[in-house]
């Protein structure tokens, strides 16, 4: 992991000012004195929104930010239950509701999650990959993985380490596909001659704040930031910002009474 430690100066996106947060929230959101942000770097959608928001989430509470670089999303949910970060960005799965608890979710896209096949391949579809034999790489513990796995009836998933190991075990033949968003599978697309993105996909894609459980008045809190965030227009000029328009879209508002509980 590769720490950098930014101190939060002017904040970057406008409109999204609150009152204060008490004390008891500031103990659970930045327990140390600052707001840890997890940033998974090998999703380049995460890699280039999250910054920015940990560092205005930091400065609507008044701590400091600290960016926590995670190369891989399981060592990342893994961290999670260690106290080693206090927000992150991930996809929304149930499978993790047992380590985090999420905000609302403030970037999403429909049929977003998709299988690459190689050169070759005569998959044109999602039911001509599932077929009995067939593997398909995902990381582990990624939300691709869990939702793959969920979805399959008769193929079976090829758990990777990292990105780059899963896209290798596709180009190598040890998989017949591999499973990832079509942003982050257009860009292996492209480094690799005939290789193709199927023609549908396997789920949509919802990112949201993650933090760790039994911090609910900190969870609540991130809540009304998203919330803030969404009415002002500042999530769409983050998603603006770093070039992904037409690539995810922000997620429509959540009613207070969907998360007040948290």
């Amino acid at each position: 992991m590769k720490f950098r430690t930014v101190v939060c100066a002017a904040a970057i996106m406008a409109g999204c000012a609150s009152t204060a947060p008490s004390p008891e929230v500031k103990s659970q959101l930045a327990p140390t004195g600052e707001l840890r942000v997890a940033v998974l770097t090998s999703n380049p959608i995460i890699h280039r929104t999250t910054p920015g928001l940990g560092r205005e989430l930091a400065a609507d509470a008044g701590v400091p930010a600290k960016l926590i670089d995670y190369g891989a999303v399981n060592k990342l949910m893994e961290d999670a239950a260690k106290g080693a970060w206090d927000v992150a960005v991930v996809a929304i799965d149930p499978e993790r509701r047992a380590l985090v608890d999420f905000a609302p979710a403030h970037l999403s896209a429909d049929g977003f999650l998709t299988v690459l096949v190689p050169p070759g391949s005569t998959a044109r579809r999602m039911a001509d990959i599932d077929q009995p034999g067939m593997r398909v790489a995902a990381v582990r513990g990624a939300a691709t993985q869990m939702v793959l796995s969920r979805t399959l009836k008769n193929a079976t998933v090829l758990a990777a380490e990292n990105e780059d190991a899963a896209f290798a075990s596709m180009k190598e033949g040890k998989a017949q596909g591999y499973a990832q968003n079509r942003f982050m599978l257009r860009a292996r697309a492209a480094t690799l001659p005939g290789a193709r993105l199927l023609e549908d996909s396997f789920a949509g894609l919802h990112l949201a704040f993650a933090l760790p459980k039994n911090r609910p008045a900190a969870a609540r809190y991130v809540a009304q930031f998203v919330e803030r965030s969404k009415a002002s227009g500042a999530l769409q000029r983050a998603v603006d910002a770093a070039g992904l328009q037409g690539e995810v879209s922000v997620a429509p508002p959540e009613q207070e009474s969907t998360y007040k509980g948290m």
